[in-house]
C-alpha cells in the first residue's frame, strides 16, 4: 500500500486506513532554503518498534543523508505512535528530495525542493506588515490622507507608489483562513504551518515547545551573515507577528517563552508594548511565572532600555535598543494624536511607528553586513476585529508614513529591498457614504450608494496625512463581512475603541453591546458568526503585496505567502556559497 504526504493513494476502499499513515515533517511540497536548519520528524501510527521502521532521503538512510544522528521515541508523550527525529538538520545542495518513511507494509512519501539563491542583490530588507490590512483599508487611507475630487485622488500612498506587486494567498496547513501566527511564520521561515503556531510544524507533541522547528530569517541572517535584525511593532512585542521573527512554539500565547526566545536571538532593535512579560514575577504588574527580569537581562547584554518617546529620542547612538512603551498594545494614531482615549492618559508619551522606524534605521544601518527590519502596524487588525474602521485606517496611514521613511532611506542606496504586505485579510469593503442630511430615521436611510454616495467631506489632511476630524456629516460607509450581534451607529467611536458585543446570559456567548443601541439611527444587526465569537474574524481573501528595490522583481502574479521568505532570502543571497 503506497502513501503520499501521509495520505493513502490505494483507492477509496482503503480510505479508513489513510488516517493512520505516517506523517512526515516538513510536509509535502516544502520549499527549503539551502543551508537553513529544520527538524525532520516522522510520526508512525500504532507505535511500531525502531527495528520495524525506515526513513530515507532520495533512497539513502536519512541520518546518513543529513549527516546527523537520528533519535527514535517509542510511544512519544504516551501516545499510540512512535516518532523518528533528526533535529537541527540542513541540506546545502539544492535540488529535489524525496523522503520516504516505511513501517511494515506502509510507506509514506513527501517531496521537498531545496532552493539556491545565487549571489546577493540586496544588503538590507525592510518588511512592513499591515496586520489584517485589506484593500478597503488602503482605499480608505488614500481617501482620508490624499483626498478625492471628481473620482481622482490627490496623491498616492507611499505603499501604492511601488513598481512591483503580487497577490498573496495566506491559507495554512489546517485551514483556508489563517491567523497572524502561522501567516507570519510563512514570511519568516518559508514554511506553512497551522493556526496559532510560530516557527514550527504542528505535530502531535503535547508540549507546545517540542514541535518540529524551522529556522527563522532572524536566526539565519545572524548565523550565516552576522547581519543586524530589528523587530518593531505597535502591538505587544510578544504578539504573533513580531514573535514570528524569533519564536518556535505551537501556541502563540506562550508569552513567557517567547520573551526567552527574543533573548536567545537578540535582535539589535526590539520595540513595542507588552512590558509585563519582561518583569520578574514578584514585580507588581508582572505576567511572568518566574523571577527572571528580562529588562535587566537585556540591559546586561548591552541594550539601552527605553519606555517613552523622549527616552527613545535620547537613545540616539545606542548600539542596541529595547523599547517597551505600554503594558499592552501601543495606542493607535487616532487615540494618541486626536481623541486621547485608550491608554493615552496612562502612557502620554508613546512613540509613533515613524519614530520607531527612524531610530531603528539609525541603529541597524551601522552594521556593515546589512540588516533585516520587520515593522508591523498591528492595530489595523485589532481595530478591525472590534469593527472600528476609523482607528484601523488611521493606523494604515501611520504605516504608510513609516513606509515613506523607508523608501527615502533606500532611495539613494540601491541596496535595500522594501516590502509592504498584510499577513491576512479581513472581510471589509467600502460601499458608499453615510450622510446625516439624508432624510429618514434609520441608519439605512442615511446610506447613499452608487450616485447617491457622492464623496465624504472629511477636512483636508494635516502634514502627516491625518484629517483632524472623523465625525463629519458625510462619512465613508465601511462595512464588515463578519460580526457578532451588535448595534451599528454609522459613526466613529469617539469615546474609545468599539466593543461590539458583551458577555450574554449563557456562559461563553455574546450579545450586542446595548451601549450603542440607543444612539439615534443605530441599527441592531443580528450576528453572522457563532454566538461564542465577540468580534469580527479574518477572511481567506488574497492580500496585496507591493515592493521596491533590488529583488522586488520577484513579486508578480499570485504567490503563496511562503514565497515572501524565498524572495527575501534570494535578494540577500543567503544560500551557502552565494558570497557577497
Amino acid at each position: 500500500m503506497k502513501y503520499v504526504a501521509g495520505l493513502c493513494i490505494a483507492g477509496a476502499l482503503a480510505f479508513a486506513a489513510c488516517a493512520h499513515a505516517q506523517t512526515i515533517y516538513p510536509l509535502d511540497r516544502a520549499e527549503i532554503l539551502a543551508g537553513a536548519k529544520f527538524d525532520l520528524k516522522v510520526e508512525f501510527p500504532s507505535a511500531p518498534e525502531q527495528g520495524a521502521v525506515k526513513v530515507t532521503i532520495n533512497g539513502q538512510d536519512a541520518d546518513k543523508a543529513l549527516g546527523k544522528d537520528a533519535t527514535f521515541v517509542s510511544r512519544e508523550d504516551g501516545g499510540d505512535y512512535s516518532a523518528y527525529w533528526i533535529r537541527g538538520a540542513a541540506i546545502t545542495k539544492p535540488g529535489k528530495y524525496t523522503v520516504e518513511a516505511t513501517a511494515g507494509d506502509r510507506t509514506a512519501s513527501v517531496g521537498w525542493e531545496v532552493f539556491d539563491t545565487g549571489a546577493p542583490k540586496a544588503k538590507n530588507v525592510i518588511l512592513f506588515i499591515g496586520d489584517g490590512m485589506s484593500i478597503a483599508h488602503r482605499t480608505a487611507a488614500r481617501i482620508l490622507s490624499k483626498g478625492i475630487v471628481q473620482g481622482r485622488y490627490g496623491g498616492e500612498l507611499a505603499m501604492d507608489d511601488m513598481p512591483y506587486m503580487a497577490l498573496v494567498s495566506t491559507a495554512g496547513t489546517d485551514s483556508i483562513v489563517t491567523d497572524s501566527a502561522n501567516s507570519m511564520s510563512s514570511y519568516t521561515t518559508g514554511h506553512k504551518s497551522c493556526v496559532n503556531a510560530l516557527g514550527v510544524y504542528c505535530a502531535r507533541n503535547k508540549n507546545t515547545l517540542d514541535h518540529p522547528k524551522v529556522e527563522t530569517i532572524s536566526e539565519i541572517v545572524k548565523r550565516l551573515r552576522g547581519m543586524a535584525v530589528g523587530v518593531v511593532t505597535n502591538t505587544e512585542i510578544e504578539d504573533a507577528t513580531p514573535a514570528g521573527m524569533v519564536a518556535h512554539t505551537r501556541r502563540r500565547s506562550d508569552y513567557n517563552d517567547i520573551v526567552k526566545m527574543f533573548f536567545a536571538v537578540q535582535p539589535e532593535v526590539m520595540m513595542g508594548g507588552g512590558s509585563p512579560s519582561f518583569l520578574a514575577k514578584s514585580t507588581p504588574g508582572s505576567k511572568r511565572t518566574d523571577e527572571d527580569d528580562y529588562i535587566k537581562k537585556f540591559e546586561q547584554a548591552g541594550y539601552k532600555f527605553v519606555s517613552t518617546k523622549a527616552e527613545l529620542d535620547a537613545a540616539k547612538g545606542a548600539p542596541k535598543v529595547l523599547g517597551l512603551f505600554n503594558t499592552g498594545n501601543v495606542d493607535g494614531a487616532l487615540d494618541r494624536m486626536f481623541l486621547k482615549k485608550g491608554g493615552v492618559a496612562k502612557f502620554p508619551d508613546q512613540p509613533d511607528l515613524t519614530d520607531q522606524v527612524k531610530a531603528s534605521l539609525d541603529i541597524l544601518s551601522k552594521n556593515d553586513n546589512g540588516f533585516v527590519l520587520m515593522v508591523e502596524s498591528g492595530r489595523i487588525d485589532k481595530y478591525s476585529h472590534s469593527l472600528d474602521w476609523e482607528r484601523a485606517v488611521y493606523d494604515t496611514i501611520m504605516l504608510d508614513n513609516a513606509v515613506k521613511l523607508a523608501k527615502d532611506f533606500a532611495a539613494a542606496r540601491n541596496d535595500t529591498l522594501v516590502i509592504v504586505v498584510p499577513d491576512h485579510a479581513h472581510p471589509v469593503s467600502i460601499i458608499g457614504t453615510y450622510d446625516d442630511d439624508r432624510p429618514g430615521q434609520q441608519l439605512r436611510d442615511k446610506l447613499g450608494v452608487y450616485a447617491e454616495a457622492g464623496f465624504p467631506n472629511y477636512p483636508p489632511a494635516n502634514a502627516q496625512g491625518y484629517p483632524d476630524k472623523v465625525d463629519v456629516s458625510r462619512r465613508i460607509a465601511f462595512m464588515f463581512g463578519s460580526y457578532p450581534d451588535y448595534c451599528d451607529t454609522g459613526h466613529p467611536y469617539l469615546d474609545g475603541e468599539n466593543v461590539p458585543a458583551v458577555a450574554g446570559a449563557t456562559k461563553g456567548t455574546y450579545v450586542a453591546n446595548e451601549k450603542y443601541c440607543t444612539v439615534p439611527a443605530a441599527a441592531r444587526v443580528p450576528g453572522n458568526l457563532p454566538p461564542a465569537d465577540a468580534q469580527g474574524v479574518h477572511s481567506g481573501d488574497d492580500v496585496l503585496l507591493t515592493a521596491t528595490g533590488p529583488g522586488a522583481e520577484q513579486f508578480h502574479g499570485r504567490i503563496d505567502n511562503t514565497r515572501v521568505f524565498r524572495a527575501m532570502a534570494t535578494a540577500l543571497g543567503l544560500a551557502p556559497g552565494s558570497g557577497k
